[in-house]
């Protein structure tokens, strides 16, 4: 399989005429997307330079199926004429009303966790892309603006088009349709806003983000029990949450807090994952409790919810966090792919995914 290294790189060796530079570094190659069989690619050209730029968009082709690629799909769009709606407050407060539904969203699960670095984000690309292994429609929201994860994760790159200025497409990759704060910033830009400006941007990529037909929308919250929490409780409505937690003591006391902020909000709080529960040396098998064992599956038990899984910390679960993709998708027979295809088949069988 082609590396997202090796497929940018070999696009960079073919020229955009117009600019004279090469059409990765031009911003002309967007929406990349590298799957274990399949590459696809955007060129967003101007309306009138489809017939100049067929021959760019045959040799970016021809250059990544040198690669190895069994199958590539490069296709031409003149979309970036109209660039999609700034994410801002609205002027005017929308009047107080209930929790909506999302157009075309059948069900929506937060996960979501009590403090940072517990594996929140790592869990929810891996969910998401074994509920659509499982063949399940799914959409994936990355709702941590200050530190949006998800475009690594699962390998997703380029600013989302619009067809109009107002309707925002999503891109897509290992089957899921996924949206990104990541994806509408310039990479490394910080996004320094207040309360009212994050309302305004969740509620603007809840609404007018194009999701199409979904079974499920998950949500990878930010950690903690802040204004994105309260908003997406209280504006939509959301069918359950998921909480991911490492065994220790530190991270269960932040968990609490977060669990009782979704029971306030009449959340119901579908079950518990701990993450990192266990290590087995690749050398000698000897198996190891870095951060102790059983604290969310006593936690889950004493507050009369499902433990959904024990993920194990192994290497192949970060790599593919890093490569942009998913450990679900590299390697799925695996016994750390096996704890989060449980948690999604559970999820379908319960009737919330």
């Amino acid at each position: 399989m082609a590396t997202r290294d090796a497929v940018v790189e070999a696009l960079k060796q073919v020229t955009d005429p117009a600019s004279g530079t090469n059409i990765v570094d031009g911003g002309v190659m967007r929406a990349l997307t590298v799957e274990a069989d399949k590459v696809s690619f955007v060129l967003e050209i101007a309306p009138d330079q489809a017939t100049a730029m067929e021959p760019v968009r045959a040799e970016a082709e021809a250059r990544v199926k040198a690669l190895g690629v069994p199958q590539v799909s490069a296709m031409m769009t003149a979309h970036s004429a109209k660039a999609p709606p700034e994410l801002k407050p609205l002027r005017k407060p929308a009047a107080p009303q209930g929790p909506q539904a999302v157009p075309g969203v059948d069900r929506i699960i937060a996960v979501a966790s009590g403090k940072g670095g517990v594996g929140k984000s790592t869990v929810a690309a891996n969910l998401a892309a074994a509920l659509a292994a499982e063949g399940r429609r799914v959409g994936l929201l990355d709702a941590d603006v200050y530190g949006p994860s998800q475009p690594r994760m699962l390998g997703v790159s380029g600013r989302p088009a619009s067809p109009d200025g107002k309707t925002i497409l999503p891109l897509r990759a290992h089957g899921v349709t996924m949206m990104s704060m990541g994806l509408m910033v310039e990479d490394g830009k910080a996004v320094v806003w207040r309360g009212p400006m994050l309302i305004g941007a969740l509620q603007q990529m809840m609404n007018q983000v194009d999701w199409g037909g979904l079974d499920v929308l998950i949500v990878d919250m930010p950690p903690g029990t802040g204004d994105v929490q309260l908003t997406l409780s209280q504006k939509f409505m959301v069918d359950g949450a998921v909480i991911v937690s490492t065994p220790q003591d530190v991270a269960l006391l932040d968990a609490r807090k977060g669990m009782d902020m979704f029971r306030q909000l009449s959340v119901p709080i579908l079950g518990m994952i701990e993450n990192m529960s266990t290590h087995i040396c690749s050398k000698c098998g000897y198996e190891e409790h870095v951060f102790g064992h059983g604290g969310v599956a006593a936690e889950a038990a004493k507050l009369s919810v499902p433990l959904l899984a024990e993920v194990p910390l192994h290497l192949d679960i970060r790599l593919g966090g890093d490569g942009g993709v998913p450990v679900v998708v590299s390697a799925p027979e695996s016994a750390q792919a096996a704890a989060f295809f449980d948690v999604a088949r559970r999820l379908v069988q319960a009737g919330h995914a």
